[in-house]
Protein backbone atom coordinates (compact mmCIF):
# COMPACT_ATOMS: atom_id res chain seq x y z
CA UNK A 1 0.00 0.00 0.00
CA UNK A 2 1.16 3.73 -0.90
CA UNK A 3 2.07 5.60 2.10
CA UNK A 4 -0.03 8.82 2.70
CA UNK A 5 0.91 11.31 5.80
CA UNK A 6 -0.83 14.49 5.33
CA UNK A 7 0.45 17.21 7.92
CA UNK A 8 -1.33 19.79 9.65
CA UNK A 9 0.31 23.33 9.77
CA UNK A 10 0.49 24.34 13.39
CA UNK A 11 -1.08 27.65 13.14
CA UNK A 12 -4.33 26.45 12.99
CA UNK A 13 -4.43 25.21 16.88
CA UNK A 14 -5.82 28.86 17.27
CA UNK A 15 -8.49 28.56 14.90
CA UNK A 16 -10.06 25.05 15.67
CA UNK A 17 -8.52 24.16 19.29
CA UNK A 18 -8.68 20.43 19.45
CA UNK A 19 -9.15 19.50 16.00
CA UNK A 20 -8.81 16.00 15.03
CA UNK A 21 -9.29 13.73 12.18
CA UNK A 22 -8.91 10.20 10.70
CA UNK A 23 -7.02 9.79 8.04
CA UNK A 24 -7.79 6.57 5.83
CA UNK A 25 -6.20 5.32 3.49
CA UNK A 26 -7.69 2.49 1.18
CA UNK A 27 -6.04 0.09 -1.56
CA UNK A 28 -9.23 -0.60 -3.58
CA UNK A 29 -10.60 -3.80 -4.96
CA UNK A 30 -13.27 -4.87 -7.46
CA UNK A 31 -16.99 -3.48 -6.63
CA UNK A 32 -19.09 -6.93 -6.01
CA UNK A 33 -21.61 -5.46 -3.61
CA UNK A 34 -22.82 -2.07 -4.99
CA UNK A 35 -26.12 -2.86 -2.66
CA UNK A 36 -23.95 -2.27 0.16
CA UNK A 37 -23.42 1.85 -0.69
CA UNK A 38 -27.39 2.26 -1.40
CA UNK A 39 -28.12 0.69 1.92
CA UNK A 40 -25.99 2.57 3.66
CA UNK A 41 -26.57 6.28 2.41
CA UNK A 42 -30.62 5.35 2.88
CA UNK A 43 -29.91 4.41 6.19
CA UNK A 44 -27.99 7.40 7.18
CA UNK A 45 -30.55 9.60 6.13
CA UNK A 46 -33.05 8.04 8.11
CA UNK A 47 -30.73 7.77 11.09
CA UNK A 48 -30.77 11.38 10.78
CA UNK A 49 -33.91 12.17 10.61
CA UNK A 50 -35.05 9.40 13.19
CA UNK A 51 -32.88 9.28 15.93
CA UNK A 52 -30.02 11.69 15.48
CA UNK A 53 -26.47 11.69 17.15
CA UNK A 54 -26.62 13.94 20.15
CA UNK A 55 -23.51 15.36 19.11
CA UNK A 56 -24.84 16.39 15.77
CA UNK A 57 -25.79 20.33 16.44
CA UNK A 58 -22.81 21.28 19.17
CA UNK A 59 -20.37 19.92 16.17
CA UNK A 60 -21.57 21.53 13.46
CA UNK A 61 -22.17 24.95 15.02
CA UNK A 62 -18.88 24.32 16.10
CA UNK A 63 -17.57 24.01 12.41
CA UNK A 64 -19.25 27.38 12.05
CA UNK A 65 -17.18 29.01 14.67
CA UNK A 66 -14.13 27.76 13.13
CA UNK A 67 -14.83 28.79 9.68
CA UNK A 68 -15.79 32.87 10.79
CA UNK A 69 -12.26 32.22 12.47
CA UNK A 70 -10.75 32.41 9.33
CA UNK A 71 -13.12 34.81 7.70
CA UNK A 72 -15.51 31.98 6.03
CA UNK A 73 -19.38 32.87 6.13
CA UNK A 74 -20.85 29.18 7.16
CA UNK A 75 -24.27 30.25 6.21
CA UNK A 76 -23.56 30.80 2.28
CA UNK A 77 -20.05 28.29 2.20
CA UNK A 78 -20.69 25.83 5.14
CA UNK A 79 -18.83 22.82 6.45
CA UNK A 80 -19.44 19.82 4.11
CA UNK A 81 -21.57 17.76 6.58
CA UNK A 82 -23.58 20.32 7.10
CA UNK A 83 -24.38 20.93 3.24
CA UNK A 84 -25.26 17.35 2.58
CA UNK A 85 -27.87 17.43 5.96
CA UNK A 86 -29.71 20.38 4.98
CA UNK A 87 -30.15 18.43 1.49
CA UNK A 88 -31.45 15.56 3.35
CA UNK A 89 -33.66 17.42 5.68
CA UNK A 90 -35.27 19.01 2.35
CA UNK A 91 -35.80 15.80 0.32
CA UNK A 92 -35.84 13.66 2.88
CA UNK A 93 -32.97 11.73 1.71
CA UNK A 94 -29.44 12.10 -0.95
CA UNK A 95 -29.94 10.71 -4.48
CA UNK A 96 -26.88 7.90 -5.07
CA UNK A 97 -23.78 9.34 -6.87
CA UNK A 98 -21.57 6.83 -6.83
CA UNK A 99 -20.87 3.55 -4.97
CA UNK A 100 -17.49 4.90 -2.83
CA UNK A 101 -18.90 8.55 -2.43
CA UNK A 102 -21.86 7.18 -1.24
CA UNK A 103 -20.50 5.53 1.18
CA UNK A 104 -18.48 8.61 2.49
CA UNK A 105 -21.27 10.57 2.87
CA UNK A 106 -23.40 8.14 4.60
CA UNK A 107 -20.64 8.55 7.12
CA UNK A 108 -20.65 12.13 6.85
CA UNK A 109 -24.66 12.55 7.12
CA UNK A 110 -24.58 9.99 9.83
CA UNK A 111 -22.33 11.37 12.47
CA UNK A 112 -22.45 15.31 11.28
CA UNK A 113 -18.98 15.29 10.68
CA UNK A 114 -16.83 16.33 7.45
CA UNK A 115 -15.47 13.59 5.31
CA UNK A 116 -13.52 13.87 2.08
CA UNK A 117 -12.41 11.53 -0.17
CA UNK A 118 -9.69 11.70 -2.54
CA UNK A 119 -8.12 10.02 -5.75
CA UNK A 120 -4.59 9.69 -4.02
CA UNK A 121 -2.84 8.62 -7.90
CA UNK A 122 -4.33 12.20 -8.72
CA UNK A 123 -1.89 13.94 -6.05
CA UNK A 124 1.40 15.87 -6.52
CA UNK A 125 3.00 15.35 -2.92
CA UNK A 126 1.47 14.60 0.50
CA UNK A 127 -2.55 16.31 1.22
CA UNK A 128 -1.45 19.38 3.64
CA UNK A 129 -3.70 21.35 5.66
CA UNK A 130 -2.73 24.86 5.67
CA UNK A 131 -3.65 28.45 5.21
CA UNK A 132 -3.64 30.01 1.74
CA UNK A 133 -1.31 32.69 0.72
CA UNK A 134 -4.44 33.62 -2.25
CA UNK A 135 -1.63 32.88 -4.77
CA UNK A 136 -2.92 28.50 -4.81
CA UNK A 137 -4.65 27.63 -8.16
CA UNK A 138 -8.30 25.54 -7.66
CA UNK A 139 -9.91 23.91 -10.44
CA UNK A 140 -13.76 23.98 -10.44
CA UNK A 141 -17.04 24.62 -12.21
CA UNK A 142 -18.89 27.83 -12.91
CA UNK A 143 -21.94 28.13 -14.43
CA UNK A 144 -21.17 24.28 -15.98
CA UNK A 145 -17.84 25.47 -17.33
CA UNK A 146 -14.02 24.78 -16.09
CA UNK A 147 -12.35 27.24 -14.19
CA UNK A 148 -9.15 28.29 -11.92
CA UNK A 149 -9.92 30.57 -9.06
CA UNK A 150 -7.54 30.98 -5.92
CA UNK A 151 -8.68 31.03 -2.27
CA UNK A 152 -8.30 33.85 -0.44
CA UNK A 153 -5.33 35.12 1.92
CA UNK A 154 -5.59 33.83 4.82
CA UNK A 155 -8.22 30.92 4.42
CA UNK A 156 -7.79 27.66 5.19
CA UNK A 157 -7.30 25.11 2.46
CA UNK A 158 -6.52 21.55 1.96
CA UNK A 159 -3.51 21.27 -0.69
CA UNK A 160 -0.66 19.76 -2.69
CA UNK A 161 2.45 20.97 -4.37
CA UNK A 162 0.14 21.86 -7.20
CA UNK A 163 -2.64 23.95 -5.80
CA UNK A 164 -6.02 24.07 -3.63
CA UNK A 165 -7.74 20.28 -3.29
CA UNK A 166 -10.19 21.57 -0.68
CA UNK A 167 -11.18 25.10 -0.06
CA UNK A 168 -12.36 26.61 3.03
CA UNK A 169 -11.36 23.71 4.45
CA UNK A 170 -13.97 21.10 3.79
CA UNK A 171 -16.31 23.25 1.70
CA UNK A 172 -15.61 22.21 -2.02
CA UNK A 173 -13.39 19.96 -3.35
CA UNK A 174 -11.52 20.45 -6.38
CA UNK A 175 -11.98 18.32 -9.99
CA UNK A 176 -8.21 17.31 -10.30
CA UNK A 177 -8.37 14.81 -7.16
CA UNK A 178 -11.83 13.92 -7.04
CA UNK A 179 -12.77 10.80 -5.73
CA UNK A 180 -14.98 7.74 -7.73
CA UNK A 181 -15.28 4.28 -7.87
CA UNK A 182 -12.52 3.58 -10.65
CA UNK A 183 -9.54 5.06 -8.04
CA UNK A 184 -7.30 2.26 -6.83
CA UNK A 185 -6.06 4.54 -4.20
CA UNK A 186 -8.33 6.09 -1.93
CA UNK A 187 -7.47 8.99 0.40
CA UNK A 188 -10.33 9.47 3.37
CA UNK A 189 -9.78 12.50 6.16
CA UNK A 190 -12.94 12.30 8.87
CA UNK A 191 -12.24 16.20 10.02
CA UNK A 192 -13.55 16.42 13.91
CA UNK A 193 -13.73 18.86 16.52
CA UNK A 194 -14.03 18.65 20.57
CA UNK A 195 -17.64 18.63 20.41
CA UNK A 196 -17.75 14.89 18.74
CA UNK A 197 -16.86 12.30 21.16
CA UNK A 198 -13.45 10.55 20.21
CA UNK A 199 -14.46 7.25 20.86
CA UNK A 200 -17.44 8.62 18.38
CA UNK A 201 -14.83 9.34 15.56
CA UNK A 202 -13.08 6.06 16.27
CA UNK A 203 -16.76 4.61 15.69
CA UNK A 204 -16.88 6.74 12.16
CA UNK A 205 -13.58 5.77 11.38
CA UNK A 206 -14.73 1.97 11.36
CA UNK A 207 -17.85 2.34 9.90
CA UNK A 208 -16.05 3.75 6.74
CA UNK A 209 -13.51 1.48 6.50
CA UNK A 210 -16.18 -1.99 7.24
CA UNK A 211 -18.60 -0.41 4.75
CA UNK A 212 -15.68 -0.05 2.01
CA UNK A 213 -14.50 -3.22 2.58
CA UNK A 214 -17.69 -4.85 2.34
CA UNK A 215 -18.66 -2.99 -0.98
CA UNK A 216 -15.38 -4.49 -2.37
CA UNK A 217 -13.81 -7.68 -1.05
CA UNK A 218 -10.12 -7.38 -1.03
CA UNK A 219 -9.98 -3.80 -0.11
CA UNK A 220 -7.47 -2.67 3.06
CA UNK A 221 -7.74 -0.10 4.78
CA UNK A 222 -4.88 1.71 6.92
CA UNK A 223 -5.96 4.00 9.72
CA UNK A 224 -4.08 7.27 11.26
CA UNK A 225 -5.48 9.81 13.78
CA UNK A 226 -4.59 12.99 13.15
CA UNK A 227 -4.22 15.81 15.75
CA UNK A 228 -3.10 19.70 16.00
Amino acid sequence: MSLVTPSIDSRLAGIAPGFRALSILVEAAPITHPEVAAAALAQACQQMLNDDVPWADAHLSGWDEVFKAFGAKPKRTPCSASALRKRVLKDGSLPPLDPVVDIYNAVSIRYAIPVGGENVAAYSGTPRLTLADGSEPFDTFKEGQPVVEHPEPGEVIWRDDTGVTCRRWNWRQGIRTRLDSQAQSMWFILESLPSMPLAALDEAGDELANNLQRLMPGATAQVQMLTL
